[in-house]
């Protein structure tokens, strides 16, 4: 008995594989922490991290889903070149553990879900990021410029921005100043830190034909691109502070992105992919560091 049921249960970790978890996590993360934050500016008097089980339920499920169903769509449409490259030809399509037709249906429905949910749970403005950030994640990144345009992962970056403003608009219900500006920190962040991914997998890029950065300049130019929007990083960061976030904020902020601008300045006297790929490995934990105190400053708010 305990063997019929062994051959005929499904295997689920193609399917986790797909819905690129770790990208869920940090989205996810960014959305809860936008919303706790935002509710500093949802009212007047504020009151910090007032928001509803139910709020918190439905943006982590609707994000959840809008990010595993966007990913295993990019699996579906990346399925010729993921073949070719090594670090990708072990992914579900390429290797055979799920047919393209089976992760093309398993991600529209979850997309589609994903928009359905936020509509009936959450309220217009934030259901539009949502449906937003699917978009622009599969139609403007993966089909149009992901193999087109250097600026691929620059513009198609404003795909993680949409969670952070769908978790905004969540407890204000619109998307203010200081919302977009919290949600543009993704959208910084993005360029730099995956440009180092792409330095450590420059030749792979190079033999599909996809223009990222290093493929086009080479590592020294990149390198110093990677740097030049790090640089920029962190004054935009600190900059919040004039737009209501607190001390607390900024004094995570600054520490957080001196650390990426050093490991980005080395990386502009040492670009090589062994490098590239610690920098890659060390600065990854910015946007969800920055992001909890985005949150936490709201509940221990203090200004000069």
């Amino acid at each position: 008995m305990n063997k019929i049921w062994r051959s005929n249960a499904v295997d689920i970790r193609p399917y986790i594989e797909v819905s690129k978890p770790r990208i869920v996590v940090v989205l996810v993360i960014t959305a809860i922490c936008s919303l706790l934050g935002a509710t500093r500016f949802d009212s007047t008097p504020s009151i910090p991290w007032d928001v509803s089980l139910w709020q918190i339920g439905f943006i982590v499920l609707a994000g959840a889903l809008a990010s595993m169903g966007s990913s295993a769509l990019n699996h579906y449409y990346d399925r010729d070149i993921d073949k070719l490259m090594v670090r990708t030809s072990k992914r579900p399509i390429p290797g055979s553990k799920l047919s393209a037709k089976t992760v093309l249906m398993y991600g529209l429905a979850l997309s589609i879900t994903s928009v359905i949910i936020a509509w009936l749970t959450l309220n217009p403005v934030a259901t539009f990021m949502i449906a937003l950030g699917i978009f622009f994640y599969v139609i403007i990144y993966t089909v149009w410029l992901k193999r087109t345009n250097s600026l691929n992962i620059v513009i198609g970056g404003f795909a993680g921005s949409a969670a952070s403003m769908a978790g905004w608009a969540t407890a204000t219900g619109t998307i203010d100043l200081t919302g977009f500006l919290v949600g543009w920190l993704v959208f910084m962040w993005t360029p730099p830190h995956f440009w180092c991914l792409a330095i450590k997998t420059r030749e792979e890029y190079a033999s599909v034909n996809v223009p990222m950065l290093p493929v086009l300049i080479g590592n020294q130019r990149t390198a110093k691109y990677i740097f030049i929007n790090t640089a920029i990083l962190l004054p935009f960061s600190l900059s919040l502070y004039f737009f209501g976030l607190g001390l607390l904020y900024i004094t995570i902020a600054l520490g957080s992105g001196l650390l990426m601008l050093v490991y980005h300045y080395k990386l502009t006297k040492n670009p090589t992919p062994e490098f590239a790929w610690k920098a890659y490995k060390v600065t990854a934990p910015y946007l969800v560091i920055i992001f909890i105190a985005v949150a936490v400053d709201a509940l221990f708010y203090y200004r000069i």
